[in-house]
């Protein structure tokens, strides 16, 4: 797929999202909140997939806001500096989320579907 990763810059962006998951559970450690609340909310990123029930346009959209780095950087960054605990421990859920998901391969979205992604495609090839 053309303007998607491959070989070793894929690598990278794999292993890039493998330090965002370990740094963002350091850190979430490191922050004193509950792991109860880390369980619960580690999967909240991906209600952005039901935006695919209105198309893949609208789907690609809400996804990629949902696994950007930019909405959890400024969250986790708003809560440290503000003090502000509930929106620290949020921030760093939602950055180890798409850490998580990066590490795996699931980059963000093209709209010409869901297994079209900036790490290559996802899913199986019949499926293409």
């Amino acid at each position: 797929m053309p303007g998607a990763a491959h070989g070793t810059p894929r690598t990278l962006l794999r292993l890039e999202g493998l330090a965002v998951l370990g740094g963002a559970l350091i850190a979430y450690d490191q922050s004193g909140a509950g792991w109860g609340a880390f369980a619960l909310l580690f999967l909240l990123p991906d209600l952005s997939m039901l935006g695919y029930l209105r198309g893949a346009r609208t789907g690609a959209l809400l996804y990629n806001a949902a696994h950007s780095y930019l909405g959890p950087a400024v969250l986790t960054a708003f809560g440290a500096l503000a003090a502000q605990p509930v929106a620290l421990a949020g921030g760093l859920i939602w950055l180890a989320h798409i850490g998580f998901d990066r590490m795996l391969g699931y980059g963000l979205k093209y709209p010409e579907g869901f297994g079209a992604t900036h790490l290559g495609r996802i899913g199986r090839p019949d499926a293409w």
